[in-house]
């Protein structure tokens, strides 16, 4: 005979099929036959006795039991929890042809029983608020229902690591925090787990730690500040800030210090002072106190009242300054480049050219004046000034200034002559002076 799978994990309430092979013909032979189970406890129970011809089932099992000759394999209809533990086949055979030989086989199943996890539920000792460094808490995690569960401890989505302070039990099922700390404070859950099911998650438990107070600072948005110097204008008035991280919030309470004096001038966490009081620099001191964890913490700076006109002030001024500056410049560039592009332009137009230089190749009817230094004469500017429009393309402006003088000859080009009439006003002698 042969047992495909000599170990089995059920399901509770699944049904389980213990297989078993023969290989030889049950004509040949005659066989006898038991099944039975030993229990976790040791207590063995026969389920069925069996023969080639008939079967015999505990009437206590008989409802659960699947069992038919000739084939001696077992089935569980539903598994129970009881149903755990060892089941033994053993068969006796013997042969028609071969005279006196008996056979005896014995084969031992070991069958496990899973019971599915039911959803963990956390327990917390103890239950209140904790105090940082003077409490311990324990965490517990329980299912109903569930066999060979494993669980595993969750703060804030992400597991547990491991730490000094943190204590587990064998199966995780216990975890202890010694002592308790500001960063654990956070939403915990038990997960629970076995081989047929995974992943059940409890409620979330909330753990609240009193902590503090930590690092306390003394803050203005005012003057200016070099290290635990604040320096404000004459005048000026300048509140003050101080501020812990601390559960529950702070009590805060603010100290003048002089001539190894120290007086109580307000409480809350708002200071105000007003420089024009101020003689000469002050010492003063921020005390944060917790209530309920006892602990206190203290952050000292000094005032002192002094123009900033040289400081801060300065720096904002030079930042006006460069920015006018650098607009100024930008400006200038545009202008430049706007007077660049249209004297090239006016450069490199071709009919303007050729008639400015036709022009200049004409003979003077005046003499030539000398050439003056600061403002001619507006007399000079009498005459007679013509104008010549030539029809169609020019190829280039080189040609069109070769061209021009025989141009001027063809019927089609229009000319017009505008005559400029010399005036002079006349002066006074006196209009000299």
């Amino acid at each position: 005979i042969h047992v495909p799978s000599l170990v089995h994990h059920g399901i509770e309430g699944k049904p389980l099929h213990l297989s078993v092979e023969t290989h030889f013909l049950l004509d040949e032979a005659e066989i006898q036959g038991t099944w039975s189970h030993t229990s976790p406890g040791g207590v063995r129970v026969t389920l069925v006795t069996f023969n080639k011809d008939s079967t015999i089932t505990d009437m206590t099992y008989r409802e659960r039991l699947v069992f038919e000759v000739p084939d001696v394999s077992l089935t569980i209809k539903r598994l129970r929890a009881e149903d755990e533990g060892e089941y033994h086949l053993n068969l006796n055979m013997e042969f028609h042809n071969k005279t006196g030989l008996v056979t005896k086989e014995e084969r031992i199943v070991r069958v496990t029983v899973d019971v599915p996890v039911s959803v963990p539920v956390v327990a917390r000792s103890p239950p209140h608020a904790v105090v940082e460094d003077q409490a311990n808490v324990t965490w517990s995690c329980a299912v109903e229902r569930g066999t060979r569960v494993t669980f595993q401890w969750l703060r804030d989505g992400a597991p547990l690591g491991h730490s000094d302070r943190f204590r587990f039990s064998e199966d995780n099922s216990t975890l202890v925090i010694s002592p308790v700390r500001k960063e654990d404070r956070g939403s915990y859950r038990c997960v629970a787990s076995n081989a047929v099911s995974y992943g059940r998650h409890s409620k979330a438990a909330e753990l609240t730690v009193y902590y503090g107070p930590y690092n306390l600072e003394v803050n203005s948005v005012q003057g200016l500040r070099t290290g635990e110097v604040f320096t404000i204008n004459p005048g000026e008035l300048v509140f003050f800030e101080c501020q812990a991280d601390s559960n529950p919030p702070n009590s805060y309470a603010w100290i003048a210090k002089s001539h190894n004096a120290t007086q109580v001038i307000t409480e809350g966490p708002r200071l105000e002072v007003r420089s024009y009081k101020l003689a000469q620099a002050e010492e003063y001191l921020c005390r944060a106190f917790n209530n309920v964890t006892k602990k206190q913490d203290e952050a000292q700076f000094t005032l002192v009242v002094a123009s900033l006109g040289t400081g801060k002030e300065k720096h904002v001024q030079e930042d006006k300054s460069m920015s006018f500056l650098t607009a100024i410049i930008v400006c200038s560039l545009f202008i430049i480049g706007c007077m660049l592009l249209f004297l090239i332009r006016r450069t490199c137009h071709p009919k303007r050219a050729c008639i400015r230089n036709n022009l200049q190749n004409r003979p003077l009817t005046e003499h030539k004046r000398p050439h003056r230094s600061g403002h001619e004469d507006a007399t000079e500017d009498f005459g007679i000034y013509e104008f010549v429009s030539i029809p169609g393309k020019m190829e280039s402006a080189q040609a069109s200034c070769r061209s021009l003088a025989r141009l001027e000859s063809a019927p089609d080009m229009h000319t017009t002559i505008y005559d400029v009439i010399r005036h002079v006003p006349e002066m006074q002698s006196h209009s000299l002076l």
